[in-house]
């Protein structure tokens, strides 16, 4: 087992994907909790005495921590509601700036390059995040900038439209270098070793 604090957005770059076993339930945050989080990154963002915010852990298996692949796939035991809201809040500000002008020192390809695709591949793979069941449709759907119909995924639909409706020019700023401040513990297993179980409830 390696657990290290490290800064969200860090782990999530670079060549990998996080994949939700389908034994977990499905996602289930509310407004209320995405609320919570949006208003702790501006927080974050304006605070001069506040260095980052820790948003919790997440927990996941990865083969061997030896081996090497070009796209290491990670079975997420816990953090599921974490790293879904987060892909949500980043694929809203890439639509924002790749719809609107603004000054941040990045664009809406690099923030999806970086945290939402695995921009060298194709199909499953190309996703950094792979939900379970009708959340993965939907996900997927959001991503491509599909317009969604009768979602089955209710709460990954209303909350990317809540985000998207609280970013402005006004916040954009402080939405984006709060993002940049969030950290968890990150805690990777390796199958056959280490027991999952150990590691506090399961998917949230």
């Amino acid at each position: 087992m390696k657990a290290t604090s490290a800064n969200l957005l860090s782990v999530i770059k670079g060549p990998k994907q996080f994949v939700i076993p389908i034994y977990q339930r499905t996602y289930s945050w509310h407004q209320a909790q995405c609320e919570q989080l949006f208003s702790d990154i501006i927080r974050v963002s304006k605070s001069e005495n506040i260095h980052g915010h820790f948003v919790g852990s997440v927990v996941y298996f990865q083969e061997s921590i030896h081996t090497v692949s070009d796209v290491p796939r990670l079975l997420v035991i816990d953090g599921q509601q974490r790293l879904t809201t987060i892909t949500l809040l980043i694929a809203a500000l890439a639509e924002f700036l790749n719809e609107n002008e603004s000054g941040l020192e990045t664009s809406p390809t690099k923030l999806q390059n970086y945290y939402l695709f695995n921009a060298e591949e194709e199909g499953d793979l190309r996703y950094k995040l792979l939900l379970t069941r009708g959340d993965k449709e939907t996900l997927i759907n959001i991503l491509k900038g599909i317009e969604i119909e009768g979602s089955s995924s209710k709460r990954v639909h209303e909350n990317f439209q809540y985000f998207k409706s609280k970013i402005n020019t006004d916040n954009i700023e402080d939405v984006y270098n709060g993002l940049m401040r969030l950290f968890i513990v990150d805690v990777a297993l390796e199958k056959d070793v280490d027991n999952p179980q150990t590691y506090g409830t399961l998917n949230t």
